[in-house]
């Protein structure tokens, strides 16, 4: 809850494959609060009024992810929202005069995005919801100590550097600082 929240203030993308990570967590815990409570939620060694705002948190999620019909795959219907507003901006910086530097780091990005997108079982994704999926990927990698190849590590640096530059133009978007 307390990364979520800082990073919902700075950086959407990372936000959004956080929450990504909480769904999965909450999953391989089979949606009882005990066990994130004693795998989770105790690492971060809270106060007792904190561990109650964090366990409400997590039962919160665990009922949003039962009532939406979540339980073995798919994303809360406010991160896919969150999906859908980045790709959004993500295709007005396409299409903006003023924003050379996202289209050249959208172009620098597209071959690799192509690629993966081609290895999808479903080619009715957008081009931030496949960059993200594919972070989460080399995430979950990471964290299974696979070998990750230099090409592969590569095409995820280009998806990573469109992201945190639209992740930085959404968030001064939300505040009002710039219009697209």
């Amino acid at each position: 809850m307390l990364i979520a929240r800082e990073k919902r203030k700075t950086n959407i993308a990372e936000y959004i494959l956080y929450m990504w990570q909480v769904e999965d967590i909450i999953r391989a815990c089979d949606f009882n609060i005990n066990l994130i409570e004693r795998n989770y939620i105790s690492k971060f060694n809270p106060s007792s009024r904190l561990i109650d705002e964090i366990k409400n948190w997590y039962v919160n999620l665990i009922l949003m992810m039962h009532e939406e019909g979540i339980r073995e795959k798919g994303h809360l219907s406010f991160l896919n929202t969150h999906v859908r507003d980045m790709n959004d901006l993500h295709i007005r910086l396409l299409n903006s005069r003023h924003e050379i530097r996202y289209q050249n780091l959208y172009t620098t990005a597209v071959v690799n995005l192509r690629e993966f997108k081609s290895k999808l079982p479903s080619a009715n994704i957008s081009d931030v919801e496949a960059c993200l999926d594919a972070l989460y990927g080399l995430l979950l990698l990471r964290l299974k100590k696979k070998t990750i190849n230099k090409e592969t590590e590569e095409a995820m640096a280009t998806f990573s550097r469109m992201l945190a530059y639209l992740s930085e133009k959404f968030c001064m978007t939300e505040k009002g600082k710039i219009d697209v």
